[in-house]
């Protein structure tokens, strides 16, 4: 088979964001665009001659013709083996796991994540290293260097390969092996919980729906928790992964995932319900009438983690991206272990994991894991909350309400504004950059403003420095606000505010949260202009 070097030029915007590159799907079909970013992702990674590489993606759109030129280029690029998810289906975190098991160079990753798909929606492709999680920012940096350099790609003339059973397949001198997408990662979960102790809950009566949004979750949740777990067969919606999703939006919260929300609210609500999204990396977990929030899970989590048979040895520590509420730090404290506040980006996290500094992480995002991948992980979460429940035996609310009791409640909410023109919100980011003097020490009501800045971290592993993840307006009794421009969109801009207060008085942790927060969400209106800078009346989504 012959090894085409086909000439090309430079797209300007290949840049990756926090989880690689995100088009519409039309960009992606522009001539040659796929296969330049792919070019400057093997012109970067440096892999061996014979290296096997991993390659999936989350059944969108696009995601088999994407494969094909994946395969080819990585054949015309001396790769010697690609595994590859039956069907081109490999979760995110699946992804991660065969990275890791396999011990592949990297592996590439083709998801828009949460984003909806179809032929004018959204792709995404992002490579992630050997040790299975993203890139560092170090290598997207270098491929999109290369990107806006590349003048031709390595391409081998080839037909396509079957992907819809598992088998063997030669394509000049590299092998693809087509894997079954779940056993793997299957089998991983099955080492980590108490399988025994969740077949009996759920065969004791206790109720669960999980809602796999048409998404890439669908065939791990039916091989797990119905097969394995044996949960009823009903116990799993909208399983069948589609292009489209169904024509819906993969991302798990109270406004997108509505179908399993009005389940749980309804009058014969199950007991326990989650979603997850495109890609398989977030969760939504919910009691009877009872949304958790993910900042909340992931304390709880990490408060009941000696209940669980793959972390009953302790936690090193516990990481939170910096709009994540705090309530996992007072859980580290209580525990005396170490917590670290990240920028927004599960790579932040993959350099504390690898040194052993922590054992849990999560994103306010609805995105939770641990270090048995480099990814977060929604069927994960599911699971570990399921392990909660059949040891403890009380509802989920009762369990939350229990957690508040002992650390206190971390009120807290997110606000986004979704397909913001652009000009705005950067307009309004740069007045509340301005205003940094202006309000320091100012006066709110009973809330005095003790600091702003724009949050910068340093890795404490490699020392690297990032900059400008987000305005905090940080207030003396420890509530705080913040503003980020989101960077997993594809169209516009989505700009988003966080919001937190403590409360300890526990006759007062039955508010409810936008309640309980309305002077915080008063202040960030005013100090940001929103309404009148973005013509915005309220934010797309409230979580």
């Amino acid at each position: 088979m012959q090894i085409l070097t086909i000439a090309t030029r430079p797209y300007n915007d290949q840049k990756p964001g926090t989880s690689g590159l995100r088009k519409r799907v039309p960009a992606f079909q522009q001539p040659h665009y796929l296969a330049n970013f792919v070019q400057s992702i093997f012109d970067t990674i440096d892999a061996a001659p014979g290296a096997t590489l991993a390659l999936g993606g989350d059944g969108r759109y696009y995601n088999r013709d994407a494969i094909q030129v994946i395969l080819k280029m990585a054949a015309a690029n001396g790769f010697g083996r690609v595994l590859v998810g039956q069907g081109g289906i490999l979760s995110t975190p699946a992804a991660s796991c065969v990275i890791r098991k396999y011990r592949t160079h990297g592996g590439i990753i083709l998801s828009a994540s949460h984003n909806p798909g179809g032929p004018d929606g959204d792709f995404g492709i992002k490579y992630n290293g050997s040790n299975g999680g993203p890139a560092t920012e170090t290598v997207t940096e270098a491929i999109f260097a290369a990107s806006k350099r590349i003048v031709h790609y390595r391409i081998i003339d080839a037909p396509d390969v079957p992907l819809d059973m598992p088998d063997e397949y030669k394509m000049g001198d590299m092998v693809v092996s087509v894997i079954d997408p779940v056993s793997d990662y299957a089998e991983l979960m099955e080492s980590l919980f108490d399988f025994g102790a969740i077949r009996a809950l759920l065969s004791g009566g206790f109720r669960i729906k999980f809602d796999a949004m048409h998404a890439v979750t669908g065939p791990y949740a039916r091989d797990i928790l119905v097969n394995r777990l044996g949960a009823p067969a009903d116990s799993v919606m909208n399983a069948v992964p589609l292009p489209d999703f169904g024509n819906g939006h993969p991302d798990p919260n109270l406004t997108y995932a509505h179908e399993l929300v009005d389940i749980l609210y309804g009058k014969s609500a199950p007991d326990f319900g989650a979603a997850s999204d495109g890609d398989g990396d977030r969760n939504m977990i919910l009691g009877k009438h009872f949304f958790v929030t993910p900042s909340d899970s992931l304390a709880i989590i990490a408060a009941n983690a000696h209940l669980v048979p793959g972390y009953k040895q302790g936690l090193a520590g516990i990481a939170r991206s910096m709009p994540t509420s705090a309530a996992a730090d007072r859980v580290a404290k209580v525990l005396g272990i170490p917590s670290y506040e990240t920028p927004t980006g599960w790579k932040f996290f993959g350099n504390l994991m690898d040194a052993g500094k922590v054992t849990l992480c999560g994103e306010e995002s609805f995105g939770t894991g641990s270090d048995h991948v480099r990814e977060k992980d929604g069927l994960w979460a599911v699971l570990f909350w399921l392990n909660i429940l059949a040891v403890r035996k009380q509802p989920v609310e009762t369990i939350v309400s229990e957690h508040w009791a002992r650390f206190g409640r971390n009120f807290y909410s997110r606000h986004d504004y979704e397909g913001v023109q652009v000009e705005a919100a950067n307009g309004v980011m740069k007045l509340l950059k301005d205003s940094f003097t202006s309000l320091q020490g100012a006066q709110f009501g009973h809330l005095q403003v003790k600091l702003c800045d724009d949050f910068s971290y340093t890795d404490p592993i490699d020392c690297s420095v990032s900059t400008g993840q987000g305005i905090r307006i940080l207030f003396v009794d420890g509530s705080r606000i913040v503003f980020r421009l989101s960077g997993t969109g594809t169209e516009g801009a989505t700009l988003r505010i966080y919001l937190e207060s403590f409360e300890p008085d526990t006759s007062k942790h039955h508010l409810d949260a936008q309640e309980a927060l309305a002077t915080l969400i008063g202040i960030a209106l005013q100090i940001s202009e929103l309404r009148k800078r973005t013509g915005r009346d309220k934010p797309t989504v409230i979580t």
